[in-house]
């Protein structure tokens, strides 16, 4: 076993021992920072890729955790619930229309996050650092507005933090979290509001069921018609839309 692990092992070895002396012929800089006369450091773009490539892993994390995505799949989730059908909408259908509501709501602020940090970047006018730094401006004052202060107060106690004097003055760190259970908080209430219409039609199913002694049936598959037809009358599916799109601007 350990002869067959080497000898796998010795072709990567001597490949990459035949292939150092090419990369010191061609120059390849993997890692070079250098300092500039006003003392900010620029980075090789061996570096720089390496970094995004880092950032891009993150992606799909950052794409959930910190846009309006968390609440839009939970009430969508809890609606698939109330209504009694358990793959209908599917997964898939679900996620694609939470991705691109999120994306309706998140168009303002990705938009001001391009003018102040990419444009100015590409531009050369900012360094990577400074780019990112005014990327996160947007973004901040977008999870503020959503984010209870009770549960950045308390995040902020248990970091040990006394106060903050103005929203600027809140970390990054301490800002995720609270943004986080503030949104989990507000989909588990929009979708208790959905709820209640479909739990009394379910109760009145199973009222009559009982008075009529049909004990046997279940009262899911009576009352799945009319919940269906229910929401199909008022349109729901605008009604919850529309309904998530601006809970995020008010």
């Amino acid at each position: 076993m350990r002869l067959s692990l080497r000898l796998l092992g010795l072709p990567v070895v001597l490949g990459m021992v035949a292939v150092q002396p090419a990369w010191g012929q061609m120059g390849l800089e993997v890692i070079n920072v250098t300092t500039d006369p006003d003392g900010t450091q620029t980075y090789s773009v061996t570096l720089q890729i390496l970094l995004l490539l880092t950032l891009l892993s993150l992606l799909p994390s950052a794409l959930v955790m910190l846009t309006a995505f968390t609440r839009i799949i939970i009430v969508l989730g809890l609606l698939r619930q109330g209504m009694g059908t358990s793959q209908t909408p599917s997964n898939q259908i679900l996620i694609g229309l939470a991705l691109f509501l999120t994306l309706f709501v998140m168009t303002p602020v990705f938009d001001e996050m391009y003018i102040v940090a990419v444009e100015p970047y590409i531009a050369e006018e900012l360094s990577a650092e400074q780019a990112v730094l005014e990327a996160t401006g947007p973004l901040r004052e977008f999870m503020l507005a959503q984010t209870r202060e009770s549960d950045l107060a308390m995040f902020a106690r248990i970091s040990g933090h006394d106060g903050f004097e103005s929203p600027d003055d809140v970390p990054f760190s301490l800002l995720v979290p609270s943004f986080i259970i503030s949104e989990v908080k507000t989909g588990f209430q929009i979708g208790f509001l959905i709820l209640i219409p479909f739990l009394i039609i379910d109760l009145v199913v199973a009222s009559v069921l009982m008075s009529m002694g049909m004990m046997m049936l279940s009262p899911l598959i009576i009352s799945l018609p009319f919940k269906v037809m229910l929401f199909v009358l008022v349109d729901g599916w605008a009604l919850i839309m529309g309904t998530l799109a601006s809970s995020f601007f008010i």
